[in-house]
């Protein structure tokens, strides 16, 4: 065989087009197989694309172009294919060089410019450059006779006070932006706040969770446990765990809680699925798994969809207060934060404890004030009497 070509794969049901996001191999380099070529990135994940052959990778495809699925975005020439194609071609001619990721996607296939030129991400204008200038001493006007003119996003109207530089929002970044924007429009998004002795359910994990760990192979942490007590508290609570779809409300019988978790590309939210029906230990299984792989960025576009409620825990970053933004279709969203010793009144007495506040935001188009602030007050009974979640009462 010559060559392979290079194709976009169905990443996901409902992706029907992706993002080239960077290429690591360079146009004509030999690769092998298995290597990794680029990435492909769509509004839910970003995945790696693996050569099948080895051989020179012959690029079509633009970092930053946006193609189809479905879609040629390189060849493999084999290598006998390749020293052919060497041997047989002119000493000396014109050669078009593909300016990568410096034009939108629409531009990119058409766009040729020689390998000495290149294309700068903002240009300052030299001190000889005539024209009209502003109170603060930026060009407004560039000159009209030869010297090189500027688009208005390169005319700097203030002098910066230090080097910049730019990078492409990857699309995953672009799709957190529109979305929080999105539900920060679309929904009537209120948040309230109670706070939690952690003292029992820290007293209740140092006590087991040596033979937690040593039983199940997986350590007792608080996010299966607030998970515990966040489905408990939905049972009774079910608006809270409902979605809007047009003009109906929707009302799930299951509990697919996301969990936000901090990953070198960007915030992710896999999805523990049918959350209320496992053990304490089948979650911190499923926490950890899916961790790791949002570290790894190996997350398939299926494990990050659907969900019907998530937990963000802000406080390993040392948040001590926060609102959240309700993660949409969903209608709630537990925000958790970090632990510190304060004095509260316990039994007419001012005593220290740790304690944690918690904030949940929800969409008040379907949650009533009384819904949410019950829902939360569940929650904390649950977590100040840890062993009612064990017996379910």
């Amino acid at each position: 065989m010559a060559h392979i070509d290079v194709i976009i794969p169905v990443v996901g049901e409902s992706i029907s087009e992706v993002v080239i996001g960077r290429w690591f191999k360079k146009d004509g380099e030999t690769i092998q197989i298995d290597e990794m070529l680029c990435e492909l990135e769509t509004d839910k994940a970003t995945m790696e694309l693996n050569a099948e052959q080895a051989g020179i990778l012959k690029i079509v495809a633009a970092e930053g172009s946006t193609v189809p699925v479905g879609a040629l975005v390189a060849t493999i020439e084999s290598f006998s294919s390749a020293s052919a194609i060497a041997t047989s071609a002119p000493a000396s001619g014109p050669t078009a060089v593909l300016v990568q990721g410096a034009f939108p996607a629409s531009d990119a296939a058409s766009v040729a410019a020689p390998a000495s030129v290149a294309a700068p991400a903002s240009v300052a204008a030299p001190a000889s450059v005539s024209g009209a200038t502003s109170a603060l001493g930026g060009v407004t006007k560039p000159a009209p006779t030869s010297t090189p003119t500027f688009s208005d996003k390169s005319v700097q109207l203030s002098q910066p006070s230090g080097p910049q530089r730019r990078e492409r929002m990857s699309q995953l970044r672009k799709t957190i932006a529109r979305r929080l924007v999105a539900v920060k429009n679309e929904t009537a998004m209120l948040t309230t706040f109670n706070e939690v002795n952690m003292g029992p359910l820290m007293e209740m994990r140092s006590r087991y969770k040596d033979s937690f760990k040593e039983k199940y192979g997986v350590g007792l942490g608080f996010m299966s446990l607030f998970s515990k007590a966040v489905c408990l508290s939905m049972k009774e609570f079910p608006v809270i765990n409902a979605s809007i779809d047009g003009d109906e409300l929707v009302y799930h019988d299951y509990m697919d809680l996301s969990i936000a978790v901090s990953a070198p590309r960007g915030l992710m939210v896999p999805v523990i699925r049918g959350a209320d029906r496992l053990a304490l230990y089948e979650i911190e299984k499923e926490i950890a798994r899916l961790a790791a792989k949002a570290r790894e960025g190996t997350l398939s576009v299926d494990e990050m969809a659907g969900g019907t409620f998530t937990i963000t825990n802000g406080g390993v970053f040392g948040s001590m207060l926060s609102t959240p933004i309700i993660n949409a279709p969903q209608s709630a969203i537990l925000g958790m934060h970090n632990i510190l010793e304060r004095p509260i009144a316990l039994h007419g007495q001012v005593v220290i404890r740790p304690i944690m506040y918690l904030a949940l935001s929800y969409d008040h188009r379907i949650i009533d004030g009384k819904d949410s602030v019950s829902f939360l007050v569940k929650v904390k009974e649950y977590l100040e009497d840890p062993y009612r979640m064990l017996i379910e009462i």
